[in-house]
């Protein structure tokens, strides 16, 4: 199956966003795997790493979550509404 990248060849278009909410919140990585967790969501900090660093596809859920969890829409998140 092919899979899409953005045109710098990233595999997501949160990374960068996600680092600074993350830090916003003044959570770790392993912080926020853990309320992500808590919150009924199976990411670990190893996921979160390779989603930073443009590693890894986020899937609807795990954004879905992650909106949760930081507060945030998923229009923000990903850029459409600032």
């Amino acid at each position: 199956m092919a899979r899409i990248l953005s045109l710098d060849n990233q595999k997501n278009l949160i990374g960068k966003q996600l680092t600074a909410l993350r830090k916003k919140h003044s959570l770790s990585q392993r912080e926020l795997a853990c309320k992500l967790q808590l919150a009924g969501y199976n990411l670990d900090k190893n996921v979160i790493t390779r989603i930073e660093n443009y590693q890894r596809y986020v899937t609807d859920i795990e954004l879905k979550g992650l909106c949760e969890v930081l507060q945030i829409s998923s229009d923000e998140f990903i850029g459409l509404k600032k």
